[in-house]
């Protein structure tokens, strides 16, 4: 497990090489469902984006960075390699949440920083119009470049 400290603020990078235990997984799962709120998926899916991150078949990758302070978790991020670079970003931030009770202290931009290091190559996001994260997402230099559009097949 990758773990730096730095003004209190502890982060732990999980990947390939440092793959979280179960208890690890369930935290981050748990973790993301509760506090992404309007904003999140199904536990499943959020399970599904770590196990991409974190696992090392070929054509998967990523990371997924915890934030923690005085041993609590605070903030989580989940990045997943696209295998892709120059006409589609070699990374997709999947997920990324702050607890409420610590929002506007500045944790999602110390996760957000450490991701955009920790990334090799570009990254994209996704990000709902009314979403107050998309100020910061815009101070660190994300760009709306383009309007999403998406087709679900029927069942």
């Amino acid at each position: 497990m990758t773990t730096t400290t730095e003004n209190g603020f502890e982060t732990v990078v999980y990947n390939s090489v440092n793959r979280p235990t179960f208890l690890q997984e369930k935290e981050v799962v748990d973790f993301l469902h509760k506090h992404l709120e309007q904003y999140g998926d199904p536990e499943q899916h959020i399970a599904a984006a770590l196990e991409y991150a974190c696992s090392n078949h070929k054509g998967k990758g990523g990371f997924a960075i915890v934030g923690r302070v005085d041993q609590k978790t605070v903030g989580a991020v989940i990045v997943n390699q696209t295998g892709m670079s120059g006409y589609i970003p070699e990374n997709i931030l999947v997920y990324i949440a702050v607890d409420g009770s610590v929002r506007g202290q500045g944790i999602g931009k110390k996760l957000m920083q450490k991701a955009l290091k920790f990334a090799n190559g570009d990254v994209a996001l996704h990000v709902e119009p009314d979403n107050p994260a998309k100020i910061l997402y815009e101070k660190l230099g994300f760009t709306n470049k383009y309007l999403e559009m998406r087709y679900k097949a029927p069942n």
